[in-house]
Parts: structure tokens; C-alpha cells; sequence
């Protein structure tokens, strides 16, 4: 062999050597590579690998809910929670920046700067993957941190993550917040649905999207990147009937007189005759602090005995049977008639109404009257009283979308508990039950020409403006509840009962505005020493020509202060009433004369506007809708108008500076 070759054979050897060698070191950083990834991050942690990534379902922003008149009663906020990962910036850029980023923190919540790089550095120490920057941002507040040193670096580069929330808001305050309702998810998966949100659930809720998260220390949970696997797409709007100037006044009379008669709880609702729309629904409750809100919904839910007002519907069965007319003679004598010898119905009026017609019971709201009409002509065969009822269509419920209805009771003969008694007390409204809702259901269709509409909730679903998915129109329930004769009687017994000296609702008679109704006190709790009353008022307006019906409940008033349905309810129903009818609109005839005149009047007025109502608009909508007419506008906060200066409706003049402010 010679040298050359002993040399070359030198060489193999060493090069074999070497490249077993490299063979060896690649197999043990495989080795550790694998034991890093499948043991040691999960070590301590008791999980498989699959577990250390998933899919994290995003929930979608659901469709908002508007009034009639476009105001927002309930939207869908995005909110961020923004999180920092400490490894991943290199470390030229933590060391050349980490100073400024503390200083812009320290801006945003007026912190200390030196202690926030304290915990910047301590965060990059401790190798923390998902440090708390802030929490609860708005999208602006959100955007201001992505402005910072190393933050406005990509997520691969900066560390920056961020989680959006939705969150659901009232712009608009409590205004109807029972009947708009909301929906709750239980730990085990199941859903609460309260209102508007939960009937209509399926709509508003949109499609959940998808993003990918891996599990770091402690238990937390990082994202990927910056990107969802699957977009979450927006749900349906929802536009209500209701109209946020109605509710605010049902509102407001309503908390003023519970307040003032110290009572439990109330409602009230006020309908358009023609569609059945609901323009104001308010249920009030009150605190252990003696403080009202919206606690539960009573229009829809709290079926009670309605007292005085079921005697429309007694005194319609017996003019529909012909049994007697408005002029019947009733005798009612003292006020007072017993039943089985210890059941006693008596009159409110000290020695009673004596002989009067069976209108004018009606009108003074006598018990005895009314169950003499009932009871004298059809203690015989109770069934031809009741199925008149039935043929009515008060024993059914209204099939509302918003669950929770309150079942009509209408007790039938052949009920086993039936008893002598059921007869006469269902005269004037006792051992039936019945909704505030249900009731002025009924009365909205005398207002109506006898036409039962089922109360109408909603104008329309759609998606961003489109096309409406679904329309609500008007649906009958009943297309003639009685015949046109009996209809037009119980028309004019129910305005004498607010227009006649004598009638229960006469205390509320206005010279500009006439109403018809019927007033109700009905006891509660009277089988113990402590009687309670529940106090009501069901009517409509203008008589002439009616376009609202209107009912107020209030339970358990005061005693001390009153509790007459006249004196509790009824004053209620005016005020709404009087404030509603001065925005209907009504033909004026104007002489040629007086043109001269408006058209100089019109001169001076004209470079006069009117401030307008920008509550619930995006800061965006609202600058653009006042800067389009020349005015100057301050902007507070971040998020919809809450809060205008002028108020709306408040004259205003060109250059005037216009404060809004937002939340």
C-alpha cells in the first residue's frame, strides 16, 4: 500500500468518525426537541398533546333592536382585552423601545411610567406569555395601544394580542328594559330568554366563529394569530313598534304616582287602536330601598282578577242576550245583597244607587247592579253566560312571541270546583283572572269597531338595512267580539263613565281631549285582616275617532292615600293621554286671510332650526348630521350619544357650539 492510499484510508476513517458523530447530535436535539414539546409543556399539567390546541368559539354580535321612530334600545359593543407576549419581541427591540411604550401606557390610565417598565421587565423575567396590558377597551382605546412602541409591531414581532368581547348595551337606559329582554346562557348550556331578545333569539344572534387558541402556563389560553379560523357573522335587527317619546312619558307618569301612593308594583301599555302596535310598555317594581325598576314583566305576565273592569264583558253577554237593554230598570236598593246567607257584595257608595238603569250601574260601577243583570237572568243556565264569554275569545291567551303569558281564567259549569258562587262574583270580576295586556285587548277592540287585533310587538326583521327578512302586520283575533247595536251602547256607557257628574272616571274629564274608559278596584288578599287593592283604569282616546287605547295597573297602593281606581290609576291615563294627544297631528282650516300673515311669520322663522334627537348615533353620524348644517360640535367620550346640549326640540342658531356626550 502505497502512501497516497494510506492517506485517503486516513481520511474515510476521520470523515465516517465526523459524520457519525453529526448523526448522533442530530438524534439527541430530535430527542430533546420532542421532549420539550410533549413533556416538558405539559408536565405538571396531566394533558394529552392533542390538548395543548383548540378551537375557541367566538361569539357573533348580535342584530340591535330599534324603536319606531329609529332610536337604538339595544346594540351589540365590541370590547377588547389586550394581553402581551414577553418572549416574543427580540431583544434590540425590548431594549431600544421599552421605555417609550411605559411612557405611552402611562398616558391612558394617568399611571406611573417607572413602575410600569418595573413590570414590562419583570413580565420579560419571568418569560410571561400572556401579561394583562388592559381590559374593557373601547375599539378607539383598543386602537390607541397599537400606536405604541413594539405594540405596533406585527403580533410575530411586537407580542401584542388581542381578544374582542361583545358586549350588550342600552343606549338609551332602562327605557322598556323587561320588554326588551335578554338572553343567558346557563353553565350547563341552556338558555334563559327574557323579552324581545329571547323570542327573537334566533335571529339576533347571528353564526359563532372560530378561533384557534394553544394552552399555555397556568392554565391560559393564547391565540395562534391575529386571524380567526371562521369570521363570526352579525345577527338581524329587530324594529318594535314601540316609540321611545310615548315610553318616556308612560314612564315617568307611572313612577310618579307609584311613588306617590307607595305602591308594590305597576304597569302600563298603551296600544294603536288600528294595528294593535304596542307604542309603550313599563313595568315598574319596587326595591326594598323603595326605589322602582324594571323587575319582572307584569303587563304580559301577572294574570289577576281584574275587578270592575270585567264588567264590560258581563254587561256586552247580557245586551248581546237581549236579556236587558241600557235602559233596564236594576233595582240595587242599599248597596248591599247577600249570598247563602254570609256572602256579602256591597256598593262603594254608603245606602247605594237605588233604582237606576243598567247603563248607569255601569257608569257608577255598581257590584250590586252588575250582579243582579248576571246573576237574575242567568242563574238558570250559567253555561249561555259563559259561552258568550267564550265566544268573545277572552278565555284564550293572545299568543304572544315573548314568553311568559299569563293564562286567562274564565271558569265553565261543568269545572269540578264550579260552585254557586262563581256566577255571581264573575259580575264584577272576581274568581277570573286575566293580563293588563289581555284585558286592554279587549277594550282596544271597542275602540276598534269591534275588531280584536292580537298586540303587535314588532314592525319588521332585516339584516343591515336590507330588504325586511319578515314583516308583522296587523292579525285579528276576533273580527266582531259583539254585534254593531250592543257595541255602539257600550261606547257611550264608557264615555259617560269619564264625561257624566256621576261617572267613576269623571274626576279625569278633560274640555280639550275625550276619553272613555272604565275605572277598577279590585280587592287582593281578602280572606286575611290585611285587604289589599289593585287599582286600574282601561280607556281609549280621542272618543271621536280613536287612536290609543291605553290600561293602568297599579297593586297594592298606600291605603292611607288611596286606592280607588279613579283616584290611583286614572290620573295616570290622563297625563299619558294629554302628553301623547298634543303630538297627534290634526287638520286646522286656515282662511286665505291669515296666509299673509303665517308667510311673515315664516320670514322671521326660517333661519330658526330646531335641535335634533342624536340619541344613540355614532359619534360619527352625529358630528356629520350637525356639521352638514354649520355647527360647531364638542365631542366627550367614546362610543353612541348618550347625552346632547341643547336638548332635542330646543331652538338653536347657526355657529352655536353643540356638545355631545358619548358612551
Amino acid at each position: 500500500m502505497n502512501d497516497q492510499q494510506s492517506f485517503s484510508k486516513v481520511l474515510m476513517h476521520r470523515f465516517y468518525l465526523l459524520a457519525s458523530v453529526l448523526f448522533v447530535f442530530a438524534l439527541v436535539l430530535i430527542g430533546k426537541l420532542i421532549y420539550i414539546q410533549f413533556y416538558e409543556s405539559t408536565k405538571g399539567l396531566g394533558l394529552d398533546p392533542e390538548g395543548l390546541v383548540k378551537n375557541v368559539v367566538l361569539e357573533p354580535s348580535r342584530g340591535n333592536i330599534y324603536a319606531a321612530d329609529g332610536n337604538i334600545l339595544a346594540t351589540s359593543i365590541p370590547r377588547y382585552e389586550l394581553h402581551w407576549d414577553a418572549v416574543t419581541p427580540s431583544t434590540h427591540l425590548f431594549d431600544a423601545f421599552k421605555k417609550a411604550l411605559a411612557d405611552s401606557m402611562a398616558l391612558v390610565g394617568n399611571q406611573n411610567a417607572v413602575q410600569i417598565l418595573k413590570n414590562l421587565e419583570k413580565a420579560r423575567r419571568q418569560k410571561n406569555r400572556y401579561w394583562l396590558v388592559d381590559k374593557d377597551l373601547s375599539y378607539s382605546e383598543y386602537q390607541r395601544y397599537k400606536t405604541f412602541p413594539i405594540f405596533n409591531q406585527n403580533v410575530y414581532r411586537g407580542g401584542l394580542i388581542v381578544e374582542q368581547e361583545i358586549k350588550r348595551e342600552h343606549p338609551l337606559g332602562k327605557i322598556a328594559e323587561r320588554t326588551i329582554g335578554y338572553e343567558k346562557q346557563d353553565k350547563d348550556g341552556t338558555f334563559f330568554r327574557v323579552g324581545l331578545e329571547g323570542a327573537f333569539s334566533e335571529y339576533l344572534r347571528g353564526d359563532y366563529g372560530l378561533r384557534l387558541k394553544q394552552k399555555i402556563a397556568n392554565g391560559q389560553w393564547k391565540p395562534i394569530s391575529d386571524s380567526n379560523e371562521k369570521e363570526p357573522t352579525e345577527g338581524y335587527d329587530l324594529y318594535t313598534t314601540l316609540d321611545v317619546n310615548i315610553q318616556d312619558i308612560a314612564h315617568t307618569a307611572l313612577l310618579s304616582q307609584l311613588e306617590e301612593f307607595e305602591a308594590e308594583h305597576g304597569t302600563v301599555v298603551v296600544m294603536e287602536v288600528k294595528t294593535g302596535a304596542i307604542k309603550a310598555i313599563v313595568n315598574l317594581g319596587r326595591t326594598e330601598q323603595g326605589k322602582y325598576f324594571e323587575k319582572l314583566n307584569y303587563a304580559v305576565g301577572e294574570a289577576h282578577e281584574p275587578g270592575s273592569t270585567f264588567k264590560l264583558m258581563g254587561m256586552i253577554a247580557a245586551l248581546e242576550d237581549k236579556v236587558i237593554d241600557q235602559n233596564t230598570l236594576i233595582e240595587t236598593g242599599n248597596g248591599e245583597m247577600m249570598f247563602y246567607g254570609k256572602y256579602r257584595v256591597k256598593d262603594s257608595k254608603r245606602g247605594g244607587y237605588g233604582t237606576i238603569t243598567a247603563a248607569k250601574a255601569f257608569e257608577v260601577s255598581s257590584n250590586v247592579g252588575l250582579v243582579k243583570i248576571v246573576y237574575d237572568n242567568y242563574k238558570e243556565e250559567p253555561k249561555k253566560f259563559v259561552d258568550r264569554l267564550y265566544n268573545m275569545g277572552i278565555n284564550k291567551p293572545l299568543g304572544l312571541p315573548i314568553r311568559g303569558e299569563g293564562l286567562p281564567k274564565i271558569p265553565y259549569p261543568t269545572d269540578t270546583d264550579w260552585d254557586g258562587l262563581d256566577l255571581p262574583w264573575m259580575a264584577y270580576g272576581y274568581g277570573v283572572s286575566l293580563t293588563p295586556l289581555q284585558t286592554l285587548t279587549f277594550y282596544n277592540a271597542i275602540a276598534n269597531n269591534g275588531e280584536m287585533v292580537k298586540p303587535r310587538f314588532l314592525n319588521k326583521i332585516s339584516n343591515f338595512g336590507t330588504a325586511p327578512t319578515k314583516v308583522f302586520s296587523k292579525k285579528v283575533l276576533n273580527p266582531s267580539i259583539c254585534s254593531q247595536e250592543t257595541l255602539s251602547k257600550v261606547q257611550q256607557m264608557m264615555f259617560n263613565v269619564v264625561d257624566k257628574k256621576w261617572g267613576t272616571g269623571y274626576s279625569i274629564k278633560d274640555p280639550m281631549l275625550t276619553m272613555a274608559g272604565k275605572t277598577g278596584t279590585c280587592q287582593v288578599d281578602y280572606t286575611t285582616d290585611e285587604i289589599q287593592y289593585i287599582s286600574s283604569f282601561v280607556g281609549y282616546y280621542p272618543v271621536e275617532k280613536p287612536k290609543y287605547s291605553c290600561i293602568v295597573v297599579i297593586h297594592r297602593p298606600n291605603k292611607s292615600k288611596g286606592y280607588y281606581g279613579a283616584t290611583v290609576a286614572a290620573p295616570v291615563f290622563k297625563t299619558i293621554a294629554k302628553k301623547i294627544f298634543n303630538d297627534i297631528p290634526y287638520e286646522v282650516t286656515i282662511k286665505s286671510t291669515d296666509l299673509a300673515i303665517l308667510e311673515i311669520e315664516n320670514k322671521v322663522l326660517e333661519d330658526e332650526k330646531v335641535m335634533p334627537n342624536l340619541a344613540g348615533l355614532s359619534k360619527k353620524e352625529a358630528v356629520e348630521t350637525l356639521e352638514r348644517e354649520g355647527y360647531k360640535v364638542v365631542v366627550k367620550g367614546t362610543g353612541l350619544v348618550k347625552f346632547q346640549s341643547p336638548k332635542a326640540g330646543t331652538p338653536i342658531q347657526k355657529q352655536q357650539k353643540i356638545i355631545l356626550e358619548l358612551s
